[in-house]
């Protein structure tokens, strides 16, 4: 296979799954495949071409938000940092400030709470939930302290999409004492 036919599917498949991710966002699972298809500038054919089913597509879709996560909290480690809790540390940077579109995953009116009773779905879950445990497990800090700063830090990003209950300035103060938190004793 040529290289130029691998790119053309690998940007077929990025611009479905961000048309989806999109629709999802603003719709919910309502939308259709066509809908899809056609956000994503292909024909519904292609797009099952790449995706055989919806909930194949929704499946796709979580697992590339997921590493998509993953990826933004991997940007915000700080390889200076040689200290127990760097990965923790990144985390509350990602949520509490750091990327919109992970503070997103977060939000009340996200596109997760829809997806999680697709078929097939819970395996996916299961396995970001059990590699986050990994990540937190090696980061070196008590398991209590790293539970208790990392879900803090989930609440501070559901918190910052409704913009009334917690201001910038608050947000600022929240990250700057839970990575005090995240530091070792």
């Amino acid at each position: 296979m040529s290289t130029d036919g691998t790119r053309d599917r690998e940007r077929t498949r990025a611009a479905v799954l961000e048309a989806a991710e999109r629709l999802l966002g603003e719709r919910g699972t309502r939308v259709s495949v066509a809908e899809v298809a056609e956000a994503a500038g292909v024909s519904k054919s292609g797009l099952l071409h790449h995706f055989p089913s919806k909930d194949a597509l929704l499946v796709a879709v979580a697992e590339h938000g997921l590493q998509t996560f993953v990826d933004e909290v991997m940007r915000h480690v700080d390889l200076a940092e040689n200290r127990p809790g760097k990965v923790l540390r990144a985390y509350v940077r990602t949520l509490c400030g750091g990327s919109e579109r992970a503070m997103a995953v977060f939000s009340p009116n996200t596109l997760w709470s829809g997806l999680m009773s697709v078929p097939g779905m819970e395996p996916v879950v299961a396995a970001d939930a059990e590699h986050w445990r990994t990540l937190f497990a090696r980061d070196g800090l008590p398991e209590g302290r790293s539970l208790v700063v990392r879900h803090a830090a989930e609440g501070l990003a559901a918190a910052s999409s409704v913009p009334p209950y917690l201001d910038a300035r608050e947000l600022a103060v929240a990250r700057d004492a839970l990575l005090a938190l995240a530091e070792p004793a």
